[in-house]
């Protein structure tokens, strides 16, 4: 280690602050040339910075996840990419009753003047000329360089660091699944575009990253930030440097990862990758060592995660403790007495012969895994079926327009003393459109219905909440928002007086135009 790394770790160590601006302020082209309004920015040695961006996952309480896809079917490399259920959580709430959690990423690759503000003896002068990705790093080095960015900013800057129940975060590489939600675009783009092998390129993939070929890098490692960001606002997550991950490379078995744990992983392909190549999927082994030394490949660069602690204190200990007693219990039966799962544990609380208590506990976990699945599945089936109320509500609304346009072109041309010779036709077509809209009132009733008698109250409302979180980070789907609202209320309606109110249901969506 470097004497000025050693440097502040001792004076870290003994209490004492190192000077966090020792050197001018760089200028903001040069650890954030694209800008963007929520951007988190932290110092960094020498005056300089780092610009980060929170990934938004609509989870509230810490024992919380959501489930996501990652890798790609039909890539021809299925046991390396091949698609698979994950769950991912953030590690920073918004306010203690948000309807979200976050982590964060950098917004860029890590840079040769952000490296060597932080790991070498002597600042750098700030040149624009070094803002390359540092690459030709082991995977031990981005272990030091973070190392050495947490003590830094807990001895100069520890208030620039988010915080979760009083525990400030730290920077580490990111997990393969904090990576791939975020390249995809999180929860900014559709179900259809996460799943798609790039995420939306509006302009094209040469407008968005850097790969090999004359018409895009050309060979050469480019300046991070050049070309247009995801739908999350990261630059050159494909392309330009490969990204090393904080766990070790698995095989894909599946529906699962294979046992042996490898190398370290390398993700998203760099400035000499084919574009075919430039996918959300692309994942790569690279062992820690070489024959003589520590693996520093050619193209092999770095971007930090900022999270947090997991068990950070008794309080969040212990509300942890009863989520996790609560999971997969299941639904108490009909007469109110208690599920199967709770069923067994007491009677394998009850029971003295050792062999026989441990199978009965083992059944139990095994069913409360089992409805925990379920639940989860369920989860998403209620937020499909949110989704598709909410759209049937903007039909109906859509639908109403028309209707009340050819309407009144009907009684202009038709109800009169000389009707337009027209009105025949018109007439048709009115009749069509009436027609047309009880039919789609009819069916948006029968899926409400059939939604409310399926799931109920408690699942349906929590799932809202989540759907709500989901549209507010989606700028294409966010106009969706007043119209679930209005879909769920039509629900508690049903629910309360077991009332189906087609044609009240219809006007309050049709009325949805005039707000």
């Amino acid at each position: 280690m470097k004497l000025k790394r050693r440097f502040i770790a001792l004076m870290a160590g003994l209490g004492v602050s190192v000077t966090a601006h020792a050197a001018p302020e760089w200028d903001e082209r040069l650890y954030n040339p694209a800008p963007l309004k929520d951007d988190v920015v932290l110092p960094m040695p020498c005056g300089g910075a780092m610009t980060f961006r929170q990934v938004h996952v609509p989870v509230t309480k810490p024992l919380d996840d959501f489930p996501v896809q990652v890798g790609q079917d039909g890539t021809g490399w299925g046991y390396v990419e091949q698609s698979r259920p994950a769950f991912i959580s953030g590690s920073f709430a918004e306010a203690p009753a948000a309807a979200s959690r976050h982590y964060l990423l950098a917004k860029y690759e890590l840079t040769e003047l952000q490296y060597d503000a932080l790991m070498e003896d002597t600042c750098p002068e700030p040149s624009n000329r070094k803002r390359f990705p540092k690459i030709e790093l082991s995977w031990f080095d981005a272990m030091q360089f973070s190392d050495a960015y947490n003590l830094w900013l807990r001895a100069n800057a520890p208030d620039s660091l988010p915080q979760e129940d009083g525990a400030l975060g730290f920077m580490r590489l990111p997990t393969e699944i904090e990576w791939e939600f975020a390249v995809r675009g999180g929860l900014e783009v559709s179900t259809a575009e996460y799943r798609g092998s790039r995420y939306p390129m509006p302009e094209g993939i040469n407008a968005y990253e850097w790969f090999a070929g004359a018409q895009s890098s050309n060979g050469r490692l480019q300046l991070a930030g050049l070309l247009a960001p995801n739908p999350l606002g990261f630059h050159d997550m494909l392309g330009n440097a490969s990204e090393m991950m904080f766990e070790p490379f698995r095989l894909n078995k599946l529906d699962r990862q294979h046992g042996q744990a490898g190398g370290f992983i390398v993700r998203g392909g760099n400035y000499l990758s084919p574009r075919e190549d430039i996918r959300t999927a692309l994942r790569g082994e690279e062992p820690y060592y070489d024959n003589q030394a520590q693996t520093r490949g050619r193209a092999n660069g770095m971007r930090l995660a900022l999270v947090a602690p997991t068990l950070t204190s008794r309080e969040r200990v212990a509300a942890i403790d009863e989520q996790w007693q609560a999971l997969g219990l299941g639904e108490s039966e009909e007469d109110g007495s208690p599920g199967t799962a709770v069923q067994l544990a007491t009677l394998a609380s009850e029971i003295e012969d050792n062999a026989l208590q441990e199978e009965l506990q083992s059944l139990e976990r095994q069913l409360r895994a089992s409805n925990q699945r379920q639940e989860e599945a369920r989860n998403q089936a209620i937020r499909a079926s949110l989704n598709l109320g909410a759209f049937l509500c903007t039909k109906l609304e859509d639908d109403g327009v028309f209707y009340a346009f050819l309407a009144d072109n009907y009684r202009v041309n038709c109800e009169n003393d000389s009707p337009d010779a027209s009105c025949g036709m018109r007439q048709s077509r009115l009749a069509e459109q009436e027609q047309r809209l009880q039919g789609l009132s009819r069916y948006y009733a029968s899926s409400l219905v059939e939604s409310a008698t399926l799931y109920g109250a408690a699942p349906i409302e929590e799932q809202v909440d989540v759907f709500s979180a989901i549209l507010s980070r989606n700028a294409q789907l966010s106009g969706l928002e007043p119209y679930l609202q209005t879909y769920w209320q039509h629900q508690r309606e049903y629910l309360d007086d077991q009332s189906i109110s087609a044609e009240a249901w219809l006007e309050s969506c049709k009325a949805m135009a005039e707000q």
